[in-house]
């Protein structure tokens, strides 16, 4: 149960007095659905405005304050000029410019004869002073109301400053007086004020140091999500480690007879990888290991080795990719790892006929398929097996949280293994997946040669197209990926029809096609065709990005690159390099580039270490960009953009596990503020842990 002292702040932001439902979907959309949202809904920038006596003193160009007595209103001749209330102080006159604004009104606030006080960016137009529109008209009893500095936040269609400024205002009156759980050595090192008084400072008192996140207000609001995110995480994992599972000690003797047929020798990250995961499975816990190897690295193996334990122990294995393209892949793969043993491997996709399924779902319920690999029809209920023992998801960025739960809860205790492909910057690694164990394979197999990067201006297609030419001539095999997949008149850029109909026109049926609009069948078909060199030239969208293996594809061209992010990039030139073969990837880029766009080319020019690209693409984009947060179902961090707090990140995790190990359950005085500190950041998922444990 949520503590009765945050209530306030988790009711829903229409209930603010003077927020309707325009407003409140509006600020829904920009900041959230709670009350406490908009206090995590920090200022982007401010207003500074200064106070001026006389207005031939006020600088041009600027928000000023200044105080008049109105003269006159001025009627336009014609109604698309503006409507002019001219006013004066002691040293000049100047005019307030409306225009489409409404004439009661305007007398209304404004009444000749009244001194006023104004707010507003001072211009000279004909040797007149004037103020287009001024953002605040107040009587002179009433000038405290104008702020000197005003906080500026981000905004969203429909909603304008005013509104959302009161709103976070009344807020901010909301915030209840919480008991302290900042230690007070921290406090006192760092010269960090109480919670509710950073907030107020940070909302109330904007300043360049506050919005680049140097003061102690903003490292205070920083560090407290970043000790609910560190704190959540290790609850979870100390209630991980304390549910008991059965040991599963594998025989060896199917994991030495896969090593002795293999055509190739495992690298030392493999082989390091299989030895830790053989460790986590032999303990009497739960194993949640993710094991990210960059593109090429062999995780396929690793995953076998994985399952071939859970047989040799006579129990089952699951194995689930996010497309059949890569589930198909991954069991021709592995049927020709295990082609002199009798283990039973089957699919199950969407597309598996009806009789089919039927007859594999019967013989997954009585234990006659040890593996079984297929995509999300794994998760339905219908699915049972007789004894799940282990379970890998691969690419597993590409489901959500409550699908790993759900194939979990498929047996008993069910070991896990999470594989991605897009290597995670250690901070992300963290703050994200902290609950997990953690595998890297970053050595590539000895048969994989280096690709060789080239960018150019897509004014070179034609030379592009020669080469084309020549590398068909010497049996290569071409991916040519496109951002779009029909032409569009918003953005120039090249869309996969258009590319696939005009290369037709030059190549004739050596040309294939592929994109997600196609129907699984179609897009099936042209991928075997191209695997098995039907075609030469495969034109296609992201959807070939992941795990798409074909080892006598040499070449990627890339159209439009500077609109992919580093990492779609790195895994699409993956596809490519994964033979003895020399390979060969061409960004071709549309002029001009922008700052961000020049630095991933440079990036993607320069090195081929998925990992070092990785740590580039989190300065460049941001933690939430790169993870997809809202997708996965992965915690968003508000207040502590990891790239800039990566020593509070440190800080936070080393406390959150010495306080576990003082308090487990959180029992202490300040335990009990820890777990108001985990309701408010709306971590109290993990409450039920503190029961448990």
């Amino acid at each position: 149960m949520r503590p009765n002292i945050l209530n306030p702040l988790f009711a829903p932001v229409e209930s603010l007095s003077g927020v309707g439902s325009k407003s409140a979907k509006a600020i829904e959309h920009c900041a959230g659905p709670f009350i406490v949202d908009l206090l995590w809904h920090l200022p982007s920038s401010f207003i500074e405005r200064k106070y001026y006596s006389r207005i031939i003193d006020a600088p041009l160009h600027k928000i000023v304050i200044l105080k008049g007595t109105v003269e006159s209103h001025q009627k336009p001749a014609v109604r698309r000029l503006p409507y002019k209330v001219i006013c004066s102080d002691a040293s000049s006159k100047f005019t307030l410019v409306f225009f489409n604004s409404r004439v009661d009104y305007l007398k209304n606030i404004l009444p000749i004869g009244r001194t006023i006080v104004i707010s507003g960016k001072l211009e000279q137009y004909d040797n007149t002073f004037q103020i287009i529109h001024p953002d605040h008209i107040v009587f002179e009893s009433d000038r405290d109301k104008i702020k000197c500095v005003e906080p500026v936040y981000p905004l969203t269609e429909g909603l304008n400053l005013k509104p959302l400024s009161k709103a976070i205002n009344t807020v901010l009156e909301l915030m209840p007086d919480i008991p302290e759980w900042c230690r007070e050595e921290f406090l006192e090192k760092y010269s960090w004020p109480p919670w509710k008084t950073a907030l107020l400072s940070i909302h109330r008192q904007p300043s360049e140091e506050s919005l680049k996140g140097n003061t102690p207000a903003r490292n205070r609001v920083a560090y407290d999500e970043l000790l609910a995110n560190q704190l959540a995480i290790a609850l979870v994992r100390s209630s991980m480690h304390k549910t008991a599972a059965r040991k599963l000690n594998g025989t060896g003797q199917l994991t030495a007879e896969i090593r002795k047929n293999l055509p190739f020798t495992l690298t030392a990250d493999q082989n390091k990888a299989i030895q830790e995961i053989t460790n986590d499975l032999a303990l009497p816990h739960r194993m949640l290991r993710l094991l990210q190897g960059d593109v090429g690295s062999g995780k396929t193996i690793v995953a076998l080795f994985t399952m071939l334990i859970a047989v040799e122990a006579g129990a089952q294995a699951a194995l689930v990719a996010p497309t059949e393209i890569l589930a198909r892949q991954h069991k021709k793969t592995i049927e020709r790892m295990l082609n002199r043993s009798n283990i039973k491997i089957e699919l199950l996709t969407g597309r598996t006929k009806k009789s089919i399924r039927n007859n594999t779902l019967k013989k997954l319920a009585n234990g006659e398929i040890d593996i079984v690999i297929g995509t999300h029809a794994l998760f339905q209920s219908g699915v049972k097996f007789s004894d799940l023992a282990v379970a890998i998801i691969d690419e597993q960025h590409r489901f959500g949280v409550h699908q790993r739960i759900a194939m979990a809860t498929k047996g008993e205790s069910v070991h896990m293994l999470v594989m991605t492909a897009t290597p995670i910057p250690r901070t992300l690694l963290l703050t994200a997946y902290g609950d997990l164990d953690s595998s890297r394979l970053i050595q590539k197999p000895r048969n994989r040669t280096t690709i060789d990067t080239r960018v150019m201006p897509i004014s070179r297609l034609e030379e592009v197209i020669n080469g084309t030419c020549r590398s068909i001539e010497k049996s290569e095999r071409i991916f040519w990926v496109c951002p779009l997949i029909n032409e569009s008149t918003a953005l120039d850029v090249a869309a996969v029809n258009l590319r696939f109909a005009e290369l037709r026109k030059i190549f004739g049926n050596r040309v294939g096609l592929i994109h997600g609009n196609m129907t699984e069948t179609d897009r099936d078909q042209n991928m075997t065709a191209f695997t098995n060199g039907k075609i030469d030239i495969l034109v296609a969208t992201t959807v070939i990005e992941v795990g798409i293996d074909v080892p006598d594809a040499t070449i990627m061209i890339i159209e439009h690159a500077e609109r992919f992010g580093l990492a779609q990039l790195h895994q699409l030139r993956g596809r490519i390099g994964r033979s003895h073969r020399r390979s060969t990837c061409v960004l071709l880029y549309n002029s001009p580039l922008t700052e961000m766009a020049h630095a991933r080319l440079n990036i993607m020019r320069n090195t081929s270490d998925g990992f070092r690209i990785a740590e580039e693409d989190l300065k460049l984009r941001g933690e939430g960009e790169i993870l997809g947060v809202r997708q996965s179902g992965l915690p968003e961090l508000r207040l502590a953009n990891i790239t800039s707090y990566k020593a509070l990140l440190e800080l936070a995790r080393k406390d959150a596990r010495l306080t576990l190990k003082q308090d487990p359950k959180l029992e202490s005085k300040r335990g009990q503020a820890l777990r108001i500190l985990l309701y408010l950041f709306r971590r109290d998922t993990v409450a039920g842990y503190l029961n448990s444990t």
